[in-house]
């Protein structure tokens, strides 16, 4: 069962959103989960290879989606890239979680880039391939903009992302970053282009 976290500014500079400070504890905490809690539900089905179309409703009609293998651009894409979970994996779901909510601070490099408030999901993932159970940890990070997620990110292990920005020789980071979108334009087609499989 997931559990919640109070939130706390973290590396990249975030801070409290104020709209959760309150006298209570209780109070607080019943506040902060809101928001998250409308939203994980979705993303719990996502993992969980038993998406519906709606499931979807919570992203940008531009939204992006990036982990290690795959960046999806577009909610069609985004829709490919966690339908083909059940095509590959003979189980998959989000096991455990924690949450932290905050407001990105006015001036930093992620409000400009991808928008105002930020989620971040400290996770475990369970997998079965070919009767194999693989056992992963992640940081989801989710950036929304009037409430709507423009970025989704998952980063396996915690680690950042690899790209032009993130490595030593930008070259090589932009052939990762090639690579990734040319294994999603290949399972988009796969999937039908997004689309919606008539059971969802």
């Amino acid at each position: 069962m997931g559990k919640h976290t109070n939130p706390n500014p973290d590396e990249s500079g975030a801070e409290m959103d104020p709209a959760w400070e309150c006298a209570g504890k209780g109070a607080c905490e019943l506040r902060q989960r809101r928001f998250a809690d409308t939203i994980m539900p979705h993303i719990l089905n996502l993992y969980g290879s038993c998406a519906k179309a709606k499931d979807f409703d919570m992203y940008a009609p531009n939204a992006s989606f990036e982990d290690p293998l795959t960046h999806a651009q577009g909610v069609k894409q985004i829709k490919s890239a966690f339908y083909s979970l059940s095509k590959v994996f003979g189980e998959s779901k989000i096991v455990e979680y924690h949450i932290q909510e905050s407001v990105i601070a006015p001036g930093k490099k992620e409000e400009t880039t991808y928008g105002t408030k930020q989620i971040l999901i400290d996770n475990k993932q369970h997998y079965k391939l070919l009767g194999k159970n693989i056992h992963m940890i992640s940081l989801i990070k989710l950036y929304f903009e009037n409430d709507k997620i423009v970025r989704h990110e998952d980063w396996w292990d915690k680690k950042p992302l690899r790209n032009r920005d993130t490595v030593s020789f930008p070259l090589v980071g932009r052939v990762m970053e090639m690579g990734r979108r040319g294994l999603m334009l290949a399972t988009h087609a796969m999937m039908g282009f997004g689309k919606d499989p008539s059971s969802h």
